[in-house]
C-alpha cells in the first residue's frame, strides 16, 4: 500500500537524504529538472505527510540558468534546521555553479528562512584555517545536531587540472562544527563568504595510489557511524566518526573500492602532521591533529572485488553504531547487502536475492531492519545478527516499472517515504509516497 503526496508538474526530489522533519510532520525536498540539474534549481521545500500541503523554505531570488542552484536538503533532528547545497553569489555565465563552486547553507523554518552560511570559503592566498576553498555538499547532521558532515571538491585545485591535465581535483571527506572563538571569518572577494562553523578536510586522498597499499584517490558517500559513535574492542567510546567509500589500486594495478572510516577528534581546529589545515595553493587542505582514517575491507581476493558504484549509494551505519552497509556483488554478480563493523573484520551478507539491489540502503531508526529498493518495488530486510530471521525479507509496494527511488525511514520508524516518477502530460516528474513497515 502506498499514498502519493505530491501532484504537481515538477520534480519533489528527495535526493537520498534525512528528509522527515524532526516531528516526522514534513518531507523536504529540491525542484530540480534532473538529478544533476540544481544549477537551475531555486526552490527548497516541504510537503505535510497528513495533508499533503506543499510549502516553500527558500526560492532563491534571481535564479539565472548559471545559478547559484540549490539542492539536496537535510533536516537537523535536533534542531529542525535544514541544511542544504548552494552555488555562489558571484555565479556568472562565466564562472556559473560547478561541484567545485558551492557551499553549505542553512535555514530554520521556525525563524523566517534567514539564509545563514554553515562553512567558510576562502580562496585568496594565503588561505584561512577552518575556511575551505571549493565546494561542501552532500551535508549530513550529527545526531546532536553540534556536526555536519560532507563531501568535497577542492576550486583551485580543479582549475588547476582543467589548466593543466594533472590528476589533483581529488574529492574527500569533510566535517564541520562551531569553535569557542567562534564564527570564521574570512577577507573579502566575490567568492568568499564567512561561517559559522570551522570546517577541516577529514581524510587524505592522493592523485595515484600505490598498489596494495591503503592509500585512496577518492573518498566519497560518507555517513556519520551511530548516534553515539562506535564502542572500541577495548571498551572506549569514538565520540565521532565517518565511514565512506575509498578508491583503492590492488597489488596487480587494478582500482576498486572498499569501505574506510575515520575517527573525529574533540578539536579539528589544531594542525595535523600532514600540513596546514588550509592547504596551499598547489595542495589540499590537510586533516586535523587526530585524525584517524582505517581500511575496513579487503577484499581484493573476492570474485568482484570491492563495494558497487552502481547504484550509487552512500555507507549507512546502525544508530548503534555496530554495523555498516555498503552493496557489494555476490559470486553471482548479483548486486547484495553487506555489514562490516566499526572495528573491521569479516564483512557478512545479509541479503541473499535473486536480482540486484536497485537504490541506496538505510537503517530502521531501531537498528532491526534495511531498506531498499528491489525487483522494483520498496523492501525491507531484517538485519539483526543474532535473529533467526536474519536476512528475511519483506516487500511493501507493488513491483513496477517506474522504480521507487530514495526510500527514507521516518524517525519513529512509523513510515517510509520515497520517490517515484508519474507521467503527467508531456512528462513523468518525481513524487513523493508514503508506504508502511
Amino acid at each position: 500500500m502506498e499514498k502519493q503526496l505530491t501532484f504537481a508538474p515538477c520534480n519533489h526530489d528527495l535526493d537520498h537524504g534525512d528528509n522527515f522533519s524532526r516531528d516526522d510532520r514534513w518531507l523536504v525536498f529540491d525542484t530540480r529538472a534532473e538529478d544533476t540539474a540544481i544549477t537551475g534549481n531555486a526552490v527548497i521545500a516541504r510537503v505535510n505527510v497528513a495533508t499533503g500541503e506543499v510549502a516553500e523554505i527558500h526560492c532563491e531570488p534571481h535564479p539565472q540558468p548559471w545559478g547559484p542552484g540549490v539542492g539536496a536538503p537535510c533536516v537537523d533532528a535536533a534542531t529542525g534546521r535544514i541544511a542544504f547545497l548552494r552555488g555562489l553569489d558571484s555565479a556568472s555565465a562565466a564562472r556559473p555553479y560547478a561541484m567545485w563552486r558551492r557551499t553549505g547553507v542553512a535555514v530554520d523554518p521556525a525563524a523566517a528562512g534567514r539564509l545563514q552560511f554553515l562553512d567558510a570559503r576562502d580562496v585568496i592566498a594565503s588561505f584561512t584555517p577552518g575556511a575551505l576553498r571549493g565546494s561542501t555538499h552532500r551535508h549530513e547532521w550529527s545526531a546532536d545536531g553540534q556536526w555536519i558532515g560532507f563531501t568535497y571538491n577542492d576550486a583551485l585545485l580543479a582549475e588547476r587540472e582543467e589548466r593543466t591535465g594533472e590528476e589533483v581535483n581529488l574529492r574527500t571527506v569533510g566535517v564541520a562544527t562551531k569553535i569557542e572563538r567562534g564564527p570564521v571569518r574570512v577577507p573579502a572577494g566575490p567568492e568568499n563568504n564567512d561561517g559559522e562553523m570551522f570546517a577541516a578536510v577529514v581524510v587524505c586522498v592522493v592523485p595515484s595510489p600505490r598498489p596494495g597499499s591503503d592509500e585512496i584517490s577518492r573518498a566519497f558517500e560518507d555517513a556519520w557511524v551511530g548516534r553515539e559513535g562506535y564502542r572500541r574492542a577495548d571498551g572506549t567510546r569514538q565520540r565521532r566518526a565517518r565511514a565512506f567509500l575509498g578508491n583503492v589500486r590492488g597489488p596487480d594495478g587494478r582500482e576498486f573500492t572498499e569501505v574506510f572510516i575515520v575517527d573525529i577528534p574533540k578539536r579539528i581546529d589544531v594542525r595535523g602532521a600532514a600540513g596546514p589545515l588550509e592547504g596551499t595553493p598547489t595542495t589540499m587542505p590537510n586533516p586535523p591533529h587526530g585524525a584517524v582514517q582505517r581500511r575496513l575491507t579487503f577484499t581484493a581476493d573476492r570474485k568482484f572485488p570491492g563495494a558497487v558504484l552502481a547504484p550509487r549509494h552512500w555507507v549507512r551505519s546502525s544508530a548503534d553504531g555496530t554495523r555498516i552497509v555498503f552493496l557489494a556483488q555476490d559470486d553471482a554478480g548479483v548486486v547484495q547487502a553487506f555489514l562490516v563493523a566499526p572495528e573491521g573484520g569479516a564483512i557478512r551478507q545479509v541479503t541473499r536475492h535473486a536480482t540486484s539491489i536497485q537504490s541506496c540502503v538505510r537503517w530502521s531508526p531501531d537498528g532491526a531492519h534495511l531498506l531498499y529498493v528491489c525487483g522494483g518495488a520498496i523492501t525491507i530486510c531484517d538485519a539483526r545478527q543474532d535473529a533467526v530471521t536474519f536476512g528475511r525479507t519483506r516487500v511493501l509496494t507493488t513491483p513496477a516499472a517506474a522504480v521507487p527511488e530514495s526510500p527514507v525511514w521516518s524517525h519513529d520508524g512509523r513510515m517510509i517515504a520515497f520517490n517515484r516518477r508519474v507521467p503527467a502530460g508531456q512528462g513523468a516528474w518525481k513524487q513523493i509516497s508514503l508506504t508502511h513497515p
